[in-house]
C-alpha cells in the first residue's frame, strides 16, 4: 500500500472514537410505490471521528504529533477499531477456527486473511490487510498448526505456508487481531485549550483506505 506508515494511531485516543462502516446505496422510488435499490459500493468503507477520545493535554499532544508525522492526509496509518478488531466476537481471544481463509490442495501456499459477517439472510466477506503481529493462530482440518510452519505479512494480511508444510487438504482457518488502514480526512487540526492543562480537538475525521 503506497504512502502508508506501519504505525498505529494512539490507542488511548482510539478507544473513545465513534464511527463504523459506511455503505453507498442508490434508492429510486417508483410511481407505483415500490422502489429499486442499487448497491454502488461492493464493500463498506469505514469512517471514524476520534475527537471524543481526547481527554487530556497528553492526548492532545499525542494526536498533534501523530498528525504532523503523517503530513496530514498524505500518509495512511493503522487504526484500532474499538469494537471490531478481532476475527471473532469482541470479548473473545482469537481462536484458530474463527475464520476460514482457504482449503488445502497441496499446491497453494498463500492465503489472504478475511473476516465474514453472516446470518441466515446473507453474508459479506471483508479482506483483512493489517493483522496485528503475534496475534495469528492457524488450524488445518481442525488441528492447530505450529507457528513455525507459516509466516504472515502484517502489511498485506497474506499467510504463507513454508515449503514442505503446504496443506494437502482440509479447511484452513485462522484467528487474529487486526487494525484498519486509514488516513486523516482533513489537512487541518483545530485545538481548543479550554482550560489550563486540558484541551480538546472537536473533530478528528478518519477514513478507511481501500486497496
Amino acid at each position: 500500500m503506497a504512502g502508508f506508515h506501519e504505525v498505529r494511531f494512539p490507542l488511548r485516543v482510539a478507544l473513545g472514537t465513534s464511527g463504523g462502516p459506511v455503505r453507498r446505496t442508490d434508492i429510486v422510488s417508483l410511481s407505483n410505490g415500490r422502489e429499486n435499490r442499487n448497491r454502488r459500493w461492493q464493500d463498506a468503507r469505514r469512517r471514524y471521528d476520534a475527537g471524543s477520545g481526547v481527554r487530556s493535554i497528553d492526548d492532545l499532544y499525542a494526536v498533534l504529533a501523530f498528525f504532523e508525522a503523517r503530513a496530514g492526509q498524505f500518509y495512511g496509518f493503522r487504526f484500532r477499531d474499538p469494537v471490531d478488531h478481532r476475527s471473532g466476537v469482541p470479548g473473545a481471544s482469537p481462536a484458530a477456527d474463527d475464520q476460514q481463509i482457504g482449503t488445502g490442495d497441496g499446491v497453494t501456499a498463500a492465503f489472504q486473511l478475511v473476516k465474514r459477517y453472516a446470518d441466515a439472510g446473507g453474508a459479506t466477506v471483508r479482506v483483512i490487510e493489517k493483522p496485528v503481529a503475534g496475534s495469528l493462530v492457524v488450524s488445518v482440518a481442525g488441528s492447530a498448526v505450529p507457528a513455525a510452519d507459516y509466516t504472515v505479512d502484517t502489511a498485506t494480511g497474506i499467510v504463507t505456508f513454508k515449503p514442505g508444510k503446504v496443506p494437502a487438504s482440509g479447511a484452513i482457518r485462522a484467528g487474529f487481531e487486526f487494525d484498519v488502514p486509514v488516513r486523516f480526512d482533513t489537512d487541518r487540526i483545530d485545538i481548543d485549550l479550554a482550560q489550563f492543562n486540558a484541551g480538546r480537538i472537536p473533530s478528528i475525521p478518519l477514513v478507511e483506505i481501500k486497496p
